[in-house]
């Protein structure tokens, strides 16, 4: 039996266990796989976002908390878990869905958008909004790196970090925009210590802690977990940090067991947070 079929909106997805997730998702992946086939459309894109899509739809209560794709092509798992499944083929066609977010199509559309750059700030006028009517919804905006080269966005950044108020920027890392990020930011996003010297010292390191009478597996492990925590420390983290926003991950994004739960967390954390999401464009 289809799942997806029995899903008309986010509170019927509540109702399913995280165990039958991993089919939905591969579901959803094979309607938009065979809509854009059809009519055309961002497909790399959104196969890439589905895991995290459903992830927010579960834990956050939709439209009254707020969701913000930046850029919104990438929203076509949001709009079949919506209420739109059965009107998903007429996705950018004359008189049909549109291939965006689009806030006179349906109540979980929060922005109509369609190029990148734009979320963090649109995102951050909703706080502001929440703040000034004392409301207590949640408003997260799912940004991707190619859209951290943007101006907008880093602007949007700086204020929302300084202010303090609660926000959740999701960076949706898949280290592609259109094409293949250049620059600096860039640059500095997918920076790892992969160097040759390092590579080498980490290897013959690990060789030798792997000696050591009885603890030696041990000490590797505890070795690996230390090398994580301050590659996280430092790379990309900092830059987040010094923004004003507590950082979280980086995680995988297509892994329930480590995106439910990390995921829920943030969404508990006061002020602003940024969650690092790795991603991959296109993945089946």
């Amino acid at each position: 039996m289809s799942i997806l079929k029995t899903i008309q909106s986010p509170a019927d997805l509540k109702r399913l266990s995280p165990e039958q997730f991993p089919a939905l998702c591969q579901e959803l992946r094979e309607q938009i796989i065979g809509a854009v086939s059809n009519v055309g459309g961002h497909l790399a894109s959104n196969l890439g976002v589905i895991e995290l899509t459903v992830a927010l739809h579960y834990l956050l209560d939709t439209p009254k908390d707020k969701i913000v794709w930046d850029t919104s092509n990438q929203a076509y798992a949001h709009k079949l878990l919506t209420g739109r499944r059965e009107q998903f083929h007429t996705l950018r066609q004359y008189g049909g869905m549109s291939g965006f977010t689009k806030r006179e199509e349906s109540v979980y559309d929060t922005f109509n958008a369609g190029h990148a750059g734009t979320g963090v700030s649109a995102a951050f006028g909703m706080v502001a909004a929440r703040e000034q009517l004392a409301q207590k919804h949640k408003v997260v905006c799912v940004v991707g790196d190619g859209a951290m080269t943007s101006g907008m966005t880093l602007e949007g950044l700086h204020h929302a970090g300084g202010l303090e108020k609660d926000f959740l920027v999701i960076l949706n890392d898949n280290q592609m925009s259109i094409s293949k990020n250049v620059g600096a930011i860039s640059s500095y996003l997918n920076r790892t210590f992969t160097g040759e010297f390092y590579t080498k010292m980490r290897e013959e390191t690990g060789h030798l802690l792997g000696k050591i009478p009885h603890i030696g597996a041990d000490v590797q492990k505890w070795a690996r977990r230390a090398e994580e925590l301050a590659k996280g420390a430092i790379l990309p983290g900092l830059l987040f940090e010094e923004l004003g926003f507590r950082y979280a991950g980086p995680i995988d994004g297509h892994n329930f067991e480590h995106l439910l739960p990390t995921l829920e967390n943030v969404l508990k954390m006061k002020g602003p947070v940024l969650l690092h999401v790795f991603m991959k464009k296109g993945i089946w």
